[in-house]
């Protein structure tokens, strides 16, 4: 079986000019030209995740657990707790009722965390969309493959049916011209 170039199967499978198509569809292209395959394992590809970039989302993981919010619940009662009791007089305490050292330590947390669990949202939602991309590509290869694969039934088809008239024609002028010695004319 001969083997089609990418410009080939561009106009053959998507009736459009290689340089009309985009990257990806390219790629597909090549793959089938070359008979490779265009499926990868997204996990094991190779990325470029950098010391913060796994400090990021480890932060988002815990910071988006239940986990956290029962530990940091917690660590709230105790603060209330502990530094409540001056309200009812019993002794000194390091962040007296309204507790204004608190707020200012949930805000810088807040403002600390908000940004880092951003981050990291927007690495997944890049990793989603180049997982995405590649989904596009590999249905392509499959859609273009399963088209290729209905040509060709359709020509096994065509050629099985040509061959099957042909028989049946010869077999049709076998018995003519058998019917016509076999049964000579009666005069």
């Amino acid at each position: 079986m001969m083997t089609k170039t990418v410009e080939e199967l561009a106009r053959e499978l998507l009736g459009r000019d290689a340089r009309e198509l985009g990257k990806r569809e390219l790629r597909v292209l090549r793959t089938m030209a070359e008979r490779q395959p265009v499926s990868i394992d997204q996990h094991t590809a190779e990325t470029q995740d950098t010391f913060w970039n796994r400090l990021a989302d480890h932060v988002a993981a815990v910071g988006g657990s239940w986990g956290f919010i029962f530990g940091f619940f917690l660590v709230l009662a105790v603060w209330v707790t502990v530094n409540g009791s001056a309200v009812l007089g019993r002794g000194a305490v390091f962040d007296p009722y309204p507790f204004i050292f608190l707020n200012l330590v949930l805000s810088m947390l807040a403002a600390i965390q908000a940004p880092i669990i951003m981050m990291s949202q927007n690495r997944a939602a890049a990793k989603d969309r180049e997982a995405a991309a590649h989904d596009y590509e590999v249905n392509l290869r499959a859609e273009l493959e399963i088209m290729r694969l209905h040509e060709k039934l359709d020509s096994l088809r065509a050629e099985q049916l040509a061959t099957l008239i042909k028989h049946q024609s010869e077999m049709l002028a076998l018995i003519r011209s058998g019917g016509a010695a076999a049964n000579p004319p009666r005069g």
